[in-house]
């Protein structure tokens, strides 16, 4: 129809969009198109995410068996205000890939003659800064293994890719040519008639009233057009998530909450060129882009502004526009205005404020609901859904179909929260600091500043009081490090205070590393104590031996040990792949306590209970134990002064466990371990009696030298001695037979295992990928850029792999590279990895541009230590009244 005012192509495509817009928004009151009685999945949300996954669901068989409702128009939500921005470089490789995905098939509809508004106009990033062009640096190193072709300009070539810019006081940028734009109304639309045509059912002005399981699965969901019942639900609700959430018994937890999102439109500026790169200026917190012959800029402030902070979020688009609030956007637009100095002289438009619904770690919230079997989630893109819908929508379909996906989303998974995570409050302060991380600098170990102090073990005003200063994980406060001069003070403690909060702030050599130097001295040649209560703590139980059949079946290692007995094991899928990494402690005949990473207190509980029979019953007493841990050669000598029980080797053996009295307090769970290759202890004590322990173990370790150790140097110890960790080193998609734990893997015990066949086939085949350790042989750690996880390992000159962790050895006195290679031949098969190929081959690390000398190691070095009789020496002490072995004892204690 257009087409007879003879309109040039790029303004009837516009045209064309406005239509559809006026159209779908006018058409309310149309007559409502009734939903079945029943269908296998019902996606709830008809953005561009619920598009996405009806459109997968379509294409892998299931469109007549899928509903999609929405409870205003198609597109109607976030979609319609969106910026559109596609890039593919993100914080994680998991990230980059979902991303990836979804450029191809934007790409994929618009050779099929379907509107997307794909353009690969690419991306400039700019620096400011040295760290700036440092982070940019890194991006280009890590690009050769993610595969993005980037290219680092000087500020001359920035302007060349985008000559509207003011380069004066930048030190560079990167060019990311992959990058682009599209249009997220015109995507979701298109997908969503696809989906049509493959059986879909769309109902629109629809909406949710409640979700109904049985069972703790999905049985059918009541909406305001009547009942249907279904297998699946699918939450792909926006910032209506957390909402549709609450719609459920148990609540589902998704954690989202909205801020206001501001986007400047200027009217048309003669002259710009349609193929104007997005430019990030994320030291200014902006970008802008060009859009159908204007600028559309917008930006990530510092301290964001909650909307609709009493939870309560308008369906209807007008009533859920914001007011204009230029004295907030004035930060924003004075950085736009020094960038882009010509937008002074443009016709501004509007300014739009929409609102964008953020998750409180600046993640995406995909993956099955921990409370309700069957009930998926897809939100919290964040402003850039139509970056991540095609990826999370094709697996989150596949999910659904396959109870798979090839993607690794285990770091986006929605189980990686707690209820805290939830809360109203908590959620309201935390979105003021979250957006600001999107263009945030990307320093190592970020810590939030908001919802702090939520989780504290009871010995936390002590460990204050000894100078902690904190990190957080899962809401839980924990010791980074002990800086001395905050020992003693007596102040009333301002919780919330900055200096109180770990930091890095650096690429190279951080500020806290000779308080953690000390730490791990006394780790290694005394006696330090750590508080490990952060850990996820986990008991069950059963009447008969069900509860030991059932771990046989979930985990690969043999848990039918002795009595006191502990084993380290991890927990398989049909793959092969770690669901879990944990501690199993044999407390009695039919009673287990399971410790696994932090991290895993809500994800490893689900895995749990779906495998685990009605019969045995599982309890998460992580909140119930503060755990210490004493670590090194003295610990020994140093409880044998606590306790009646005899802590000799024949008595209390390595890797065991046992009930101890210490002190005045009994119950006391101890284990003779301490997850860092040290010898030591790690006592789970009853929470009212922690800080008797902890002061019975301050005051009698004073003559041993007993120091407070933080999680940096644990984490130092546990890199030097190569142990992986789950969340970092260890994922779904690794082996144990990759990471070097075959041993911990029982084929001949008479149970076939969840991950079995795929682990002996894996082991028939050989390994395509082999966890090292790399000690970099070149590296000055004074003036040098520090590795800090995600450099390339080279090996012969050639890309082979990546970093996954990375730590000082204080010991070896070298950075320590820990990570997986590959050997990929001409054909870009991979092939068995070898011993071989490792110990006959040149390995390089390459931090921020510069490739490091590396000697690689494929089992764990045996560290030399200061004091190899230390322990036995003292420990004679203790028990012979002998001068000789005093006098012994107490040089060692005078000499550390």
């Amino acid at each position: 129809m257009l087409s007879k005012y003879n309109c040039k192509p790029q303004l009837t495509k516009t045209l064309t969009t406005c239509l559809k817009r006026v159209l779908s928004s006018t058409d309310q009151n149309s007559d409502a198109v009734q939903p079945p009685n029943e269908a296998k999945v019902v996606v709830c949300g008809g953005g561009i995410m619920g598009a996405s996954v009806a459109y997968h669901l379509g294409q892998l068989g299931w469109g007549p068996q899928t509903v999609l409702i929405e409870q205003g128009r198609v597109g109607g939500g976030t979609t319609w205000h969106s910026s559109g921005l596609i890039g593919v470089f993100k914080p994680s490789h998991s990230q980059v890939t979902l991303t990836k995905s979804s450029v191809a098939l934007y790409k994929e509809l618009e050779s099929k003659g379907l509107t997307t508004g794909w353009k690969q106009c690419g991306s400039l990033n700019l620096a400011r800064t040295r760290d700036r062009l440092v982070t940019f640096r890194r991006m280009k190193a890590q690009s050769a293994a993610w595969k993005i072709d980037c290219e680092i300009l000087t500020p001359d070539q920035c302007k060349d890719k985008c000559p509207l810019l003011n380069v004066d006081d930048l030190y560079g940028g990167i060019w990311i040519p992959g990058d682009g734009v599209g249009d997220p109304y015109e995507t979701c639309m298109s997908l969503v008639g696809e989906a049509k045509k493959m059986g879909v059912q769309v109902i629109e002005n629809c909406s949710l009233k409640k979700v109904i399981q049985d069972n703790g699965k999905v049985a059918s969901v009541e909406t305001t057009l009547g009942l249907i019942k279904c297998d699946f639900f699918v939450n792909c609700a926006g910032f209506w998530a957390r909402g549709i959430g609450q719609m459920s018994e148990p609540y589902v937890k998704v954690p989202l909450h909205a801020v206001e999102h501001y986007f400047l439109h200027t009217k048309p500026i003669p002259g710009l060129d349609p193929m104007t790169p997005v430019v990030r200026d994320q030291d200014g917190h902006i970008y802008f882009r060009e859009n159908n012959g204007r600028l559309l800029a917008g930006g990530f402030e510092p301290v964001a502004k909650p909307a609709f902070e009493d939870g309560k979020i308008p369906v209807s688009p007008k009533d859920r526009q914001l007011p204009e609030d230029w004295d907030h956007f004035h930060v924003l637009l004075e950085q736009l205005l020094h960038r882009v100095p010509t937008l002074g002289s443009a016709i501004l438009d509007k300014l739009c404020n929409g609102p964008e619904a953020f998750s409180p770690d600046c993640k995406w919230i995909v993956g099955e609901a921990p409370e309700i079997s069957n009930y998926l989630v897809a939100a919290g893109m964040k402003t850039v859904g139509i970056s991540a819908a095609g990826g999370v929508g094709k697996a989150t379909a596949e999910l659904i179909i396959n109870g798979e996906t090839d993607f690794d989303m285990y770091e986006l998974e929605v189980s990686r929260f707690l209820g805290l995570h939830n809360n109203r409050k908590f959620l309201r302060d935390r979105v003021k600091e979250v957006p600001g991380l999107h263009y945030g600098m990307n320093y190592p170990f970020y810590e939030f500043q908001t919802g702090r102090n939520l989780r504290m073990s009871p010995v936390y005003p002590k460990l204050r009081e000894a100078g902690a200063v904190f990190g957080q994980v899962m809401g839980y406060e924990r010791p980074t490090w002990f800086d001395p001069e905050l020992v003693g003070e007596q102040e009333t403690f301002d919780y919330s205070a900055p200096y109180r909060i770990a930091y890095t702030n650096t690429f190279g050599k951080p500020p806290w590393f000779d308080y953690v130097a000390k730490e791990y001295a006394a780790c290694r040649e005394g006696v330090g104590i750590s508080d490990y209560s952060s850990f996820t703590k986990v008991d069950f139980w059963s009447k008969g031996n069900e509860v030991v059949d059932a771990l046989q079946f979930i985990c690969s290692n043999d848990v039918d040990v002795p009595i006191g007995s502990i084993i380290h094991t991890g927990m398989q899928n049909r793959r092969g792949g770690y669901e879990n990494d944990c501690s199993l402690a044999r407390l009695s005949q039919n009673h287990y306590m399971m410790i696994a990473p932090t991290i895993q207190q809500t994800r490893c509980k689900v895995w749990l209970q779906k495998h685990l029979p009605p019969t045995v019953t599982i309890s998460d007493v992580t909140s119930m134990f503060t755990a210490l841990c004493i670590i090194g050669p003295f610990t020994r000598t140093l409880l044998s002064e606590l306790t009646d029980t005899d802590l000799n080797p024949k008595n209390f053996p390595f890797f065991t466990f046992k009930m101890l009295d210490i002190g005045l307090a009994n119950g006391i769970r101890a284990m003779n371990l301490t997850h860092t290759g040290e010898l030591g202890y790690v006592l789970y004590i009853p929470n009212e009696f922690a800080l008797h322990v902890y002061t019975s173990l301050i005051d009698a370790g004073k003559k041993y030298g007993i120091t407070h150790a933080g999680h940096y140097a644990t984490r130092a110890l546990r890199v030097e001695k190569f142990y992986a960790f789950w969340g970092q080193d260890l994922d779904t998609t690794t082996t144990p037979l990759e990471c070097g734990r075959v041993w911990r893997v029982k084929f001949d015990k008479k149970v076939d295992f969840i991950g079995r066949d795929a682990l002996l086939k894996q082991r028939d085949e050989g390994v395509k990928r082999m966890y090292i350790q790399l000690l970099l042989e070149d590296h000055d750690m004074e003036t040098d850029l520090w590795p800090w996880g995600g450099e390339p390992f080279y090996r012969n000159g050639k890309q082979v792999g990546m970093c996954t962790t990375t730590g000082y050895g204080f010991t070896f006195k070298k950075q320590v590279c820990l990570g997986f290679v590959e050997d990929i031949d001409e054909k870009g098969e991979r092939q068995k990895v070898t011993n071989d190929f490792i110990n006959n081959g040149h390995f390089e690390v390459d931090v921020g541009g510069i490739r490091y000398h590396a000697k690689a190691n494929i089992h764990s070095p045996i560290l030399p230590t200061k004091y190899p009789d230390m322990e036995r020496d003292v420990y004679r002490a203790t028990r012979d009244k002998s001068e000789e072995h005093k006098d012994t004892a107490n040089q060692i204690v005078k000499a550390i």
